[in-house]
């Protein structure tokens, strides 16, 4: 059964060795024949097709030489068979397929499919073949492609991007790293994606979101038929759809104090707007009480901005010692610079025993420290603070993202925040990639709300990796909410604290139906 959508999809992500692992383990143990299983991914990526594109026109399907050509050639055999206009372009000679996409290559020649060889089309026979699609089947590069295409598919992965049809891929874009979501050199920018057995890394997180589109999920064989399997996934997948369920439902007779108190140490000069943001996001999150302590001359502007926050102007580090010990949680970074208050306000917050939340300018500092790993502090790193906290480049952080954020919780303990497309969640229960990207999220201030809304979490709940999840889920479907209204180019930091409070309207009465058995 093909399941689509964030609400319907496996919890599970593995990388691509442990998938193959998976598909030789049902062919091998007699479970499902290899070819059996190539047909039913076929059927499910041809189901998908007309279900998107009911009316698709010419279906170009290019097949490459392994067995997700062999799915191409039976998805183009399912069209004509189905009354479609279809052909393939074949990338290598397809008479040199072996096994099961041999007789999958066979079986497309049988139904009448017509086949062009790549190396025996013109220039201008390729352009107008690919110019008459009006729908494109990209099954060029399996699950075991890595590294940057040989140079005949990276041509016609860049000839399909920039044709006017869209893509579907099968099982992964090519030219994406299923496992990691890196890309070497170029690959497909698919409209949707249909993929099998076991959902990829590499599909949400990196480029993945970007080159998968939609993502559409197939097992092909029922649950039951892989019980005996021990690969294990290699991170959960998360949204907020499935975290919010893990928010609390307030009694009646709540008060403030039952909600933590929130201390955000934010703000040298130029910089107040940073410490602002977390803290209106954080009273939008639902923290009991909110205090910003920043520098003196942005008291008046943020109480002006937001009354319900309690703000203190400090000079010095000896001056946060009160404010400390009030506090239930912490967060310090947004706006925080790098001079000597930006260091003395960081080093009293890391000296306190209180949980905490360190972003922006406090990662920076932090990486300048001898290395201190910690179990109550959760660190919010975009790619380029990654790096600096693990002596690495953007690049390198950005080639493995999950090792990346395995690597800063194993040098610093706590809970990791990886930010980015398909944000890296890394603490003690192991890894979660959270579900999704808005590119109008790609402006300043985006962090410090995130900061904010995890720092109310935590002071709710106690509970860092929960507070964690749940903040980063949130803080995405907010701003999804906001692009709603909005789109990308214009979307601000505000409009994302603006929608907070509907979506967790919405949680609360979905939760309170369920506690009271209502449908």
């Amino acid at each position: 059964m093909i399941m689509s959508g964030a609400n319907s999809l496996p919890e599970s992500l593995y990388v691509a060795d442990v998938v193959r692992t998976m598909d030789r383990y049902l062919i091998d143990g007699g479970q499902v024949p290899g070819f059996e299983l190539m047909q039913r991914a076929a059927s499910a990526t041809f189901r998908q097709l007309v279900r998107l594109w009911p009316q698709p026109g010419l279906v170009l399907v290019v097949c490459g030489a392994g067995n997700n050509g062999g799915d191409g050639y039976l998805v183009a055999a399912a069209a004509k068979r189905h009354g479609l206009e279809v052909c393939c372009l074949a990338m290598t000679a397809p008479e040199r397929l072996q096994g099961d996409a041999g007789q999958a290559w066979q079986a497309a020649v049988n139904d009448g499919v017509a086949i062009h060889r790549l190396e025996a089309l013109t220039e201008a026979e390729l352009t107008g073949l690919v110019s008459r699609a009006e729908l494109i089947v990209d099954a060029m590069l399996g699950t075991g492609a890595r590294g940057v295409p040989r140079e005949q598919f990276a041509a016609m992965i860049a000839r399909c991007n920039s044709a006017a049809a869209p893509v579907l891929a099968v099982d992964v874009p090519s030219g994406l790293d299923a496992s990691t979501g890196a890309v070497a050199g170029v690959a497909i920018q698919a409209a949707a994606t249909v993929t099998f057995i076991g959902l990829k890394v590499g599909l949400f997180t990196g480029q993945g979101p970007a080159c998968a589109g939609s993502v559409l999920f197939d097992a092909l064989v029922d649950a039951a038929q892989l019980d005996g399997f021990s690969g294990e996934p290699a991170a959960r997948r998360v949204d907020w759809s499935s975290a919010q369920w893990q928010l609390p439902l307030r009694s009646a007779c709540a008060h403030k104090g039952r909600f933590g108190h929130l201390l955000i140490v934010a703000g040298d000069r130029g910089f107040g707007g940073a410490g602002l943001l977390a803290a209106e996001a954080a009273v939008r999150a639902g923290a009991g009480l909110v205090t910003l302590a920043t520098r003196p001359e942005h008291v008046a502007p943020a109480l002006a901005r937001c009354p319900s926050v309690m703000v203190h102007g400090v000079t010095h580090g000896s001056e946060l010692a009160p404010l400390i010990r009030n506090a239930t949680t912490l967060v310090c970074g947004p706006g925080l610079g790098q001079s000597a208050w930006g260091q003395q306000m960081l080093q009293q917050v890391l000296a306190c025993g209180q949980p905490k939340v360190l972003d922006a300018d406090a990662l920076n500092l932090l990486a300048q420290r001898v290395p201190v790993r910690a179990d109550n502090h959760i660190l919010t790193p975009h790619p380029g603070e990654a790096a600096r906290l693990l002596d690495l480049t953007v690049a390198e952080v950005e080639a493995d993202r999950l090792a990346a954020a395995s690597a800063l919780h194993n040098k610093y303990g706590g809970v990791i925040v990886l930010k980015g497309a398909g944000t890296v969640v890394a603490g003690s229960a192991g890894l979660a990639i959270v579900q999704g990207a808005n590119p109008g999220m790609a402006t300043g201030g985006m962090g410090d709300v995130l900061s904010g809304i995890i720092g109310a979490l935590l002071a709710q709940l106690g509970a860092a990796e929960q507070a964690t999840e749940l903040g980063a889920t949130l803080h995405l479907a907010s701003a999804n909410r906001a692009s709603d209204l909005v789109g990308y180019m214009g979307l601000s930091p505000g409009d994302v604290i603006d929608r907070l409070p509907s979506l967790l309207r919405d949680a609360e009465v979905a939760l309170g139906q369920a506690v009271r058995g209502v449908k």
